[in-house]
């Protein structure tokens, strides 16, 4: 009986075809398996503090290489024995599986979050004035005694009445930005920072959803948000114009046109960041409504609205941190006043 060419190697082309699997899912295997153990390495507290969907970006790397690995350990140990596969159908296979490896190199790479300051970190444990809880997908700010704390924001329960739905900048951590909503927080407002999956905002636009229908004691909603963050709020805020009635702007920029909203606004932004730069703010103003409240921090820069450190691509300070984050402080703390006595 004939036997088919096509179906079947010979040994040394067996061991030929099963080196060059091997070697190829080496160079599959092996960045995947290494950048999944670093990063987890470099940036273990930070990544445990955010949001899952990062820790199983991780998982998949680590266990899509560690099997890479294996399979390439098998080959090299029963080369014979193969079955020949068209080169084409060869080719195509390890182009499009090198092109999933390298997505999820990339993605694992450039979504390395900027961790917070140890000082941010700390604040998770509240204060005197603000208890801070943790779960999942956000972190929520309580005012001890919102009634003492501001006058006319809290309901005859002694509750928080206004409160703020907050989304970090991209790739931030979200306890980095616990410094300055605890001071917000103490000011007698409800806070909730999103953790975003893999810390982007736009994986997050609805989830201001669950936070509002959890806190039916809060009567006044502003949503808000850092950078990308702000963009992402400013599109919940743009659909949910009845159950959103506030929107805070760090660094940042409606997505659509706001203008006929009816939304209370308050745009705050550093003259000297490079990111948000005061151009990029200068073209949004046709966007907003026309009574928005404009704070240009004088020296400020992108970094400045969250405790994390420098931040590639960012301009340079010409003031000091604590002066500028007291002016956005105020400016957020005015537009969440004016929500409470509308």
């Amino acid at each position: 009986m004939s036997t088919d060419p096509a179906a079947t190697t010979t040994p040394d082309r067996g061991l030929r075809s099963a080196r060059s699997r091997a070697v190829w899912r080496l160079v599959l295997g092996v960045p995947l398996l290494v950048v999944a153990v670093v990063v987890t390495a470099l940036r273990a507290d930070t990544i445990r503090a955010g949001h899952p969907a990062y820790v199983v970006l991780l998982a998949v790397g680590a266990v899509a290489g560690l099997l890479l690995l294996v399979g390439a350990a098998r080959d090299l140990r029963r080369p014979t024995g193969l079955r020949a596969r068209r080169r084409g159908a060869v080719v195509t296979g390890r182009v499009l599986a090198g092109l999933l490896a390298a997505a999820v190199v990339g993605s694992t790479v450039y979504l390395i979050p900027f961790p917070g300051t140890a000082e941010a970190i700390a604040a998770l444990d509240g204060t005197t004035e603000v208890a801070v809880t943790s779960d999942l997908t956000t972190i929520t700010l309580t005012p001890r005694n919102p009634a003492a704390a501001a006058a006319g924001s809290a309901g005859t329960t002694g509750t928080a009445t206004t409160g703020l739905v907050f989304q970090p900048g991209a790739r931030v951590d979200p306890r980095a930005y616990l410094p300055l909503m605890t001071r917000i927080a103490a000011a007698g407002y409800l806070v909730v920072i999103v953790k975003q999956p893999l810390d982007i905002g736009f994986t997050a636009i609805n989830a201001p959803d669950a936070i509002v229908a959890a806190h039916p004691e809060v009567l006044h909603w502003a949503v808000g948000g850092h950078s990308l963050g702000g963009v992402a709020a400013s599109s919940y805020a743009g659909g949910h114009h009845a159950r959103v009635t506030g929107l805070l702007l760090w660094a940042s920029y409606p997505i659509g046109s706001l203008a006929d909203s009816g939304l209370r606004v308050a745009s705050v932004s550093g003259t000297r960041d490079g990111l948000a730069t005061p151009a990029d703010i200068a073209a949004s103003r046709p966007d907003l409504p026309g009574d928005t409240s404009y704070t240009a921090v004088e020296g400020g820069v992108h970094a400045f609205f969250g405790d994390y450190g420098p931040q590639p691509g960012d301009g340079t300070a010409t003031t000091d941190r604590a002066t500028a984050q007291a002016a956005i402080v105020a400016a957020s703390t005015a537009l969440l006043a004016s929500l409470t006595r509308s």
